[in-house]
């Protein structure tokens, strides 16, 4: 990455119109959160796309923070005990929000106020943190968490 971006560990998706990053500690289900929330908003007939899974080049373009893919694994994604698949990706997109998948015990029950996620591109990204369980749509839980914000 150049002097104005970094790569950071993490998954970048995109549905319908908005750009999410998602955050976490290694096995905490980014890439399980990103392949269903990608899988359910095509069922629906909307836009999805892996923008890309495990390491993000991120960048401040014009005041917005841009996702890109390393070259290395574009349209790669680890389905985690199965092995790597290949995925429809998108080059890049505007990141809007970052998402922290949790796990049961929730504690705290309630998320922190305003949280969020410093970028080292400089700024931050509002944090929604998503439960990962057995069950739980995690796009429908997208949103109810915030609607009007996915375009769909």
């Amino acid at each position: 990455m150049t002097a104005t971006g970094r790569n950071v560990h993490g998954t970048a998706i995109v549905l319908g119109t908005t750009g999410f990053l998602i955050i976490g500690p290694s096995g905490t289900g980014k890439s399980r959160l990103a392949l269903s929330c990608i899988s359910a908003a095509r069922q629906m007939g909307h836009f999805a796309a892996l923008v890309a899974d495990d390491r993000v080049d991120l960048s401040m373009q014009q005041g917005r923070i841009v996702a890109r893919c390393p070259a290395s694994i574009e349209g790669l994604i680890e389905v985690r005990g199965a092995g790597i698949a290949r995925v429809e990706t998108v080059a890049a997109a505007v990141v809007d929000w970052a998402i922290l998948p949790v796990s049961p015990p929730f504690d705290p029950r309630m998320p922190p106020e305003n949280e969020t996620f410093p970028l080292p591109v400089g700024g931050s990204l509002p944090i929604v943190r998503v439960p990962i369980e057995s069950g739980v749509h995690m796009l429908a839980v997208l949103r109810a968490l915030l609607p009007e914000k996915l375009g769909f």
